[in-house]
């Protein structure tokens, strides 16, 4: 305000205020009835797609990998709506994926022994690394964390950690302390990091258990569990702080954790179940919702089988 324009007067300010807020109060009621429709909180896969992970990164896009063929499609949380970003071929699979800041998804080749570094906005295959013989290993779920993407092998007492980029070597990382392999059986599964960004969590599917590795020496830590004998089958987990979210495939349910600060022990806060689940086997955080892909291991896996994924409220 210039000295040429004269100040309103406080009355003047005050009313004119009044009329603008019955302004927006009037106009309100419209623009909250004409709001955005809710995201579905669930979406269909192609027919006998064979799901079983599933990675989101900061916007609103679900990547999911195929056992039959090692393709990956990419979902639009805010529709449902998705293509095949990443066409397989035979012989590969896709089991665990993690979706980099920069756009590369790193993804678990189980029985082949292999990861590949996928772009996420072209769907170019960028880079095989070979991790293990191809046969004799299950390279199943991945993390990243620091520098490296870790993978764990479920038939291995042995984590693989991989150069997030296309430059370095692979690392591999044996597991000893309290880690006791088991023959003929699904060992290591999913993973996480730990709240302080310097270990690994790790569910042991058979029979049931959580360590925490140390990234340094490979030495494993069972984690207590308090409120629950054990986590088994356990399959993906998700950390949101000190929470963990241990999916129990077959079981039907996800089992949510609060973790101590020195993750020694984990104390069973609740149980999330949902009609719609069906084995769901892995899992990845949007917002405030878990989305999970239903890996159907219990019903026939055929080129006509159906599958889905669903999301639930954190």
């Amino acid at each position: 305000m210039t000295r040429n324009h004269p100040q309103p007067s406080r009355r003047a300010v005050l009313g004119t205020a009044a009329v603008a807020a019955l302004t927006v109060a009037a106009g309100a009621g419209p623009a909250q009835a004409g709001s955005r429709p809710a995201w579905p909180t669930g979406f269909p896969l192609p027919d006998g797609w064979l799901p079983e992970g599933i990675t989101i990164g900061a916007e609103p896009y679900a990547y999911l990998g195929s056992r039959a063929d090692g393709a990956v499609y990419r979902t639009d949380l805010r529709t449902g709506e998705g293509r095949i970003l990443h066409a397989g071929a035979p012989g590969l699979t896709s089991i665990g994926l993690k979706l980099d800041r920069d756009g590369l998804l790193y993804v678990a080749g189980g029985g082949g022994g292999t990861t590949r570094v996928i772009d996420s906005r072209t769907g170019r295959l960028l880079t095989t690394h070979r991790l293990t013989a191809p046969t004799g290993h299950f390279v199943n779920d991945v993390v990243l964390l620091g520098d490296r993407a870790w993978f764990t092998d479920s038939w291995d007492a042995v984590l693989y950690g991989v150069p997030r980029g296309r430059g370095g070597q692979v690392r591999t990382l044996p597991l000893t302390g309290d880690w006791t392999q088991l023959p003929d059986v699904i060992n290591a599964n999913g993973l996480v990091g730990t709240p302080d960004g310097r270990g690994l969590i790790v569910v042991k599917s058979t029979p049931g258990e959580l360590y925490h590795v140390r990234l340094r020496t490979g030495h494993a830590t069972r984690i207590s569990l308090v409120g629950a004998a054990d986590v088994v089958n356990g399959d993906g987990l998700v950390r949101v702080g000190r929470t963990l979210y241990v999916v129990q495939n077959r079981l039907n349910k996800v089992t949510v954790f609060d973790l101590d600060a020195e993750v020694t022990t984990a104390t069973l806060r609740r149980t999330i179940t949902d009609p719609r689940f069906d084995v769901p086997a892995t899992a990845a955080r949007f917002g405030d919702r878990l989305y999970l892909v239903n890996a159907r291991f219990t019903s026939p896996q055929t080129p006509k089988t159906t599958f889905n994924a669903v999301a639930v409220p954190l």
